[in-house]
């Protein structure tokens, strides 16, 4: 673990192994698959002619030569034929064998592009769909980290309607905090203009605000204040975001390891949260942690604050927590997904 989705050039990731979608001659060709050739060198194209090219949905293995990469991983995805020939169950297939490849070189780090979504037509979306889940489904029994590699701003979310309910809440929110602040805006105004027509706006608004402006109370003489006990006082201290975490693991009757893996968090990381009672984490792996353990919104909230954080609707990346909380879809890779397209920080994937 984890899986993250990246936008890089795959040709420049520093990782044990890089998948090439390549043709079945296996000897170069456009996009990804002459990219990877021409950064890696000639030497990759002498390796490859050597291996009698590849059948589609299979993979197979070379040096990375010139790259950064030790390994290059070349699989051979399915031309997109409308979906009823088995591109889906070929698609997977290569996924699958290259992570088995990338497992038997004891590979810890691997990264992929995105497999028949170019030239070979498969729907961006549903490719990811398979991505994802074959990718997360071999992460389950497997420890590595796995990059989604897509090279610049593609759309893979448009065409579902996930992302269609998602961008109607955040205009809904937004919408709804800007009205609030206009009749803030509009109530602040009357009650330093006409109080009258101010009293009347809060009643509308099914809230008086007027004992602000009654006459002060007078104040009772104070009083000595007791001598704080500072030995109860430590006792009574908030728990911290670590203790916190691993009571509601155990509440919910997770292992770690079932925890942190729906977190999509490395397992380094997570042991760091737990040797630690003073961890800080950041904003995304507090919410990863909220999503692994399905906790509802008040839960959130407490669990952030744990880690010194607040949900806010100014944000855009909380309001998309918080509808998918609110919505009951704990799926951290359909979260990260939207996440991606937003350019917002993704959830877990190994961050602090």
């Amino acid at each position: 673990m984890p899986l993250e989705i990246i936008r890089n050039d795959i040709t420049k990731m520093k990782v044990d192994a890089i998948v090439n979608a390549a043709n079945s001659s296996l000897l170069g060709g456009g996009g990804v698959d002459g990219a990877i050739h021409h950064a890696a060198g000639p030497e990759l194209l002498r390796e490859c002619r050597t291996l009698g090219g590849c059948r589609t949905g299979e993979a197979k293995i070379t040096k990375g030569y010139r790259l950064p990469a030790k390994y290059v991983i070349h699989t051979v995805g399915p031309i997109w034929h409308g979906g009823s020939c088995g591109e889906k169950e070929l698609l997977t297939a290569c996924y699958r064998h290259s992570l088995e490849l990338a497992s038997a070189y004891a590979c810890e780090t691997v990264a992929f592009p995105m497999i028949s979504a170019g030239a070979y037509g498969y729907p961006k979306d549903q490719a990811m769909t398979v991505a994802v889940d074959t990718i997360t489904q071999y992460l389950d029994d497997h420890d590595l980290t796995v990059y989604l590699v897509v090279f610049g701003h593609t759309e893979f979310l448009t065409g579902k309607k996930l992302f269609r309910d998602v961008q109607e809440y955040i205009d809904d929110v937004y919408a709804a905090a800007h009205v609030k602040k206009n009749v803030e805006m509009t109530r602040e105004r009357l009650w330093h203009s006409d109080k009258s027509a101010a009293m009347d706006l809060d009643q509308a608004l099914g809230s008086v605000y007027s004992e602000a402006y009654a006459a002060p109370q007078a104040m009772p003489a104070p009083t000595a204040a007791p001598r704080p006990d500072l030995d109860n006082m430590l006792r009574k201290a908030d728990k911290g975001f670590s203790e916190t975490l691993m009571e509601l693991i155990d509440q919910k009757g997770l292992t770690d390891a079932q925890c942190y893996k729906k977190a999509n968090v490395d397992r380094k990381l997570f042991s760091k949260i737990r040797s630690n009672p003073a961890y800080k984490p950041s904003k995304p792996t507090a919410f990863a942690f909220a999503v692994s353990l399905r906790l509802n919104l008040s839960e959130t909230k407490n669990l952030l604050q744990k880690a010194g954080f607040a949900l806010s609707h100014s944000s855009k990346f909380d309001i998309i927590l918080e509808y998918f909380i609110r919505s009951g879809n704990y799926d951290i890779f359909e979260i990260n997904e939207v996440l991606f397209h937003y350019d917002m920080p993704l959830l877990g994937s190994g961050n602090n």
